[in-house]
C-alpha cells in the first residue's frame, strides 16, 4: 500500500517572483502536523521553484531535481517510452561536459546519483558533501538546460531502453501490470507503463529528432522543481539557482491528457506464461485522483491497510491460517489523475485462484455495508504518523519522501493538508467511499498462470505478447 509515506509541494501562495516565500515553521508537534521540518519556498521568474529544507544532518546535501513529466505526458500515439528514455539520456552528456567528466566530478564528490521516471514525473538525485554543491549545481543545470548527444549516441540508448524492456519483461508481475494498464484503461495515457509499449520501443531508434522535441517541451522550468535538504542555508540554495538555473528558459507546451471514460463492464485478461510460476492475480478498481482535501481518496487510502494489510482480516486468512497465497496486497498510487485500486496475490495453488479471487472480491462487498471500528482507524492513522516519523532518518530519505507530492503540487504543505484529511476520516465515509468506488461494472481482473494450467473458470481472453495497437 502507498498510505502517506511521501510528501509534496503546491501552489499555496500566489506568485509574486523571486521574491516571494513560503514558510514553515515546523516544530511543532500539533494534532494533524506530519511534515515538522522547516522549508522555504522560492519561485524564479521563468517558473523553476526551488525547496529548501535545512536539517541537522551535518556537512551533506541532497539534491532533488523533479521534473513533473512521465509517462502521463505521452499523448501522441507511436511515441510511449520517451519520459523514461530520457533518466537514461541525461547521463549521456551536456554542451560543457562530456558523459566522463561529469562522473568525474559526481565521483570526486563522492556522490550517490541517480534516478527513475514513474507515471507523473521523473526525479534525478544525489547526496554529497555541502563543499560540491556549487560544483554539482552548475553541472546539472548544464545538463537540464543545454543536453547534447549525436544520433549515434541516442540509438545506442535506446537499444539500452529495449534490453530493459526485456529484462522487465521476463518477470510475471511487471508483464501483469503492463496487461492490467492496457486492459483497464482505453484513453487515458496510463494504459501504458512507464517503460511504454513494445512497438514504441522498437521504433525508437528512428525517433531522433522527436526525442529532441519531447526535450525541449518537458525539461523547462514551469516543469521542475529543485529540492536541496541538509547542510544548507536558504540564502545559499538560492543564490546557486539563480546563477546555474536562473536564464533558463520558460517553455509553453502542455500535453493535452484524454480524461477515461467511466467503465461501464467488469474486463478480464488471462495471460498464458511460458515458464513455470505460481499464478497471481490482480483485482482492480478505478479511483480517485491524488487531492490532499478529498475526503473519499483519505478514506480509500485508509482502507486499503484495514481491509488488505499485514493486520487484516484476510491476511491473515489468506496468508497465515490456510496459507493459499504467499503475496496479498493492496496497491493504491497517488497520481495526477484517476487511479487504479488494486489488490495483489500470488496463489501457491493454481486451483485455488478462483477461491482466493472470490475472497477479495468478498472483502470490498463487505466493507460497503460493515463500518470500521473506530479504534481501527484511530489505530490506522497513528501507526502512519509512526511510520512516517521513522522513515524520514537521512537527508536523501526526506528528499525522496518529498519527490512524488513535489510533481504533483509543489509543496510539502499538501502533506500536513493531507494527514489533517485524513484525520477527518470517520468510518461512514470509508463505507461511502468503498460503496462509490468499488463497483463490479468498474473492475479489472487480470490472471497469469503457466501456459496449460487451467484457470477458464475465471473467464477473460488470453493476452497475447506485444504493443497495443
Amino acid at each position: 500500500m502507498r498510505f502517506i509515506i511521501l510528501a509534496a509541494v503546491v501552489f499555496a501562495l500566489p506568485l509574486l517572483g523571486m521574491a516571494q516565500q513560503a514558510r514553515s515553521n515546523g516544530g511543532g508537534n500539533g494534532g494533524s502536523k506530519l511534515f515538522t521540518y522547516p522549508y522555504t519556498i522560492d519561485d524564479l521568474p521563468n517558473g523553476l521553484r526551488l525547496v529548501t529544507i535545512p536539517t541537522d544532518y551535518p556537512n551533506l546535501v541532497s539534491l532533488y531535481v523533479v521534473v513533473a513529466a512521465g509517462s502521463r505526458n505521452e499523448v501522441e500515439a507511436g511515441k510511449s517510452g520517451f519520459a523514461h528514455f530520457f533518466e537514461h539520456m541525461m547521463f549521456r552528456g551536456s554542451e560543457n561536459y562530456t558523459p566522463e567528466q561529469r562522473e568525474e566530478i559526481f565521483k570526486r564528490a563522492g556522490a550517490d546519483t541517480n534516478a527513475y521516471t514513474t507515471d507523473d514525473r521523473t526525479v534525478y538525485h544525489a547526496t554529497f558533501s555541502k563543499e560540491d554543491l556549487d560544483e554539482i549545481m552548475k553541472a546539472e543545470a548544464d545538463r537540464f538546460q543545454r543536453l547534447k548527444y549525436s544520433p549515434e549516441q541516442f540509438k545506442t540508448e535506446a537499444k539500452a531502453v529495449k534490453g530493459e524492456y526485456d529484462k522487465n519483461s521476463a518477470n510475471p508481475f511487471s508483464k501483469m501490470h503492463e496487461v492490467l494498464r492496457e486492459t483497464a484503461f482505453g484513453r487515458h495515457t496510463y494504459s501504458h507503463t512507464t517503460m511504454g509499449y513494445l512497438k514504441d520501443i522498437d521504433d525508437m531508434p528512428n525517433q531522433y529528432e522527436y526525442s529532441k522535441q519531447f526535450f525541449q517541451r518537458f525539461y523547462r522550468p514551469e516543469y521542475a522543481t529543485i529540492v536541496i535538504v541538509g547542510d544548507i542555508t536558504q540564502a545559499r540554495a538560492l543564490d546557486l539557482t539563480k546563477r546555474y538555473w536562473g536564464t533558463w528558459q520558460r517553455g509553453s507546451y502542455k500535453a493535452d491528457i484524454p480524461e477515461e471514460p467511466a467503465q461501464k463492464e467488469a474486463r478480464t485478461a488471462h495471460i498464458p506464461w511460458d515458464a513455470p510460476t505460481l499464478p497471481y492475480l490482480a483485482v482492480a478498481f478505478h479511483a480517485p485522483k491524488y487531492s490532499d482535501s478529498s475526503k473519499e481518496m483519505a478514506a480509500l487510502d485508509i482502507f486499503s491497510d484495514v481491509a488488505f494489510g499485514e493486520n487484516s482480516d484476510l491476511f491473515q486468512q489468506l496468508y497465515l491460517k490456510e496459507q493459499k497465497v504467499d503475496v496479498l496486497e493492496a496497491d493504491f498510487d497517488h497520481k495526477a489523475d484517476p487511479e487504479l485500486f488494486t489488490v495483489y496475490a500470488r496463489v501457491k495453488d493454481p486451483a485455488q485462484v478462483t477461491y482466493v479471487r472470490d475472497a477479495v472480491l468478498k472483502t470490498f462487498e463487505r466493507y460497503k455495508t460493515e463500518l470500521i471500528p473506530q479504534a481501527k482507524l484511530d489505530a490506522t492513522r497513528s501507526r502512519t504518523r509512526y511510520s512516517f516519523a521513522l522513515a524520514m532518518n537521512s537527508n536523501d530519505a526526506i528528499a525522496g519522501a518529498l519527490a512524488p507530492y513535489i510533481a504533483l503540487e509543489r509543496t510539502p504543505e499538501t502533506l500536513n493538508r493531507l494527514f489533517q484529511t485524513y484525520q477527518a476520516v470517520t468510518p461512514e465515509d470509508i463505507r461511502d467511499a468503498v460503496k462509490k468506488y468499488f463497483r463490479a461494472e468498474s473492475s479489472t481482473v487480470v490472471t497469469l498462470a503457466t501456459k496449460g494450467q487451467n484457470l477458464s473458470a475465471l473467464g477473460g481472453s488470453n493476452h497475447n505478447e506485444g504493443g497495443q495497437d
